[in-house]
């Protein structure tokens, strides 16, 4: 198998990181001075009353509305009811949702250009470009809230991921290997917690460099052995070890009991 190949190819592993992201993405989000993390059904309201204290009353009030489309859900196989009078019809597919979601976010920060709502739109619309195969439109939306964003906001995490899995897209596997190990560097929790290491490993595995992927995986399966990211690190050093690489030692000692959250 090519790079090319290994790359194109998405297994369960990547495909797993990928929507446990996604997961987080769409029902989080992280407002108010003490950064707590709320649900969708809790956003609307948290934003508001975020940007409304920094001067931003309209911008917020507005936010708060073009997020309601990621509520909205997806309904296939069964014909569907009118909506009720006031109510928004559930989408058809996955990807009249995203395009929705790119268009009402672009339309938004279309017109609140500069503001900290307009940058707070800038990574779920990065999600959908992405989704819809618009890599280099999610990178500048990615780019732009690494960028402007709270460095210190837990969804830093997933801006981070979202743009090494977007320069993956492209095929720019350097690029890929730096974000996941900028994404690395950041408090994570969650599903995130531990998977900016392992996907750094990925990358190493499409690079050809399974040694040093071997390396990264034991040592992110004996530092986080109850994560998604240990147990997807566990899986993949199996399949390497049947591929011939030698599995090392763990360089980092053992951590104690961990909760994925």
């Amino acid at each position: 198998m090519t790079k090319q190949q290994e790359l194109s190819a998405q297994d369960a592993f990547q495909l797993y990181g990928a929507e446990a992201s996604d997961w987080l993405m769409k029902r989080q989000q992280i407002i108010g001075a003490t950064l707590g993390v709320l649900l969708v059904g809790g956003l609307i309201a948290a934003t508001v009353h975020y940007f409304s204290s920094r001067g931003e009353e309209a911008a917020s009030k507005q936010l708060g509305q073009a997020l309601t489309v990621l509520e909205r859900p997806v309904v296939t196989g069964v014909d569907l009811q009118p909506a009720e009078a006031g109510q928004e019809p559930p989408f058809k597919s996955e990807k009249e949702k995203d395009e929705a979601i790119v268009k009402t976010l672009s339309d938004f920060r279309a017109a609140h250009g500069g503001s900290d709502a307009a940058v707070t739109a800038a990574l779920p619309l990065g999600k959908a470009q992405y989704r819809l195969g618009d890599y280099d439109g999610a990178l500048v939306a990615f780019d732009e809230y690494i960028a402007k964003g709270e460095k210190n906001q837990p969804l830093m995490v997933s801006a981070r991921e979202g743009q090494g899995y977007a320069h993956e897209a492209k095929g720019q596997l350097d690029q890929a290997l730096a974000s996941f190990q900028e994404m690395a560097k950041l408090d994570a929790g969650g599903f995130l917690q531990g998977m900016g290491q392992y996907h750094q490993a990925r990358i190493l595995v499409a690079q050809g460099k399974k040694d040093e992927a071997a390396q990264l995986l034991a040592d992110l399966k004996s530092t986080q052995t109850n994560t998604a990211a240990g147990r997807l690190a566990t899986e993949r050093l199996a399949v390497l070890a049947a591929e011939g690489v030698k599995i090392p030692e763990p360089k980092a000692a053992p951590a104690a009991a961990q909760d994925a959250g």
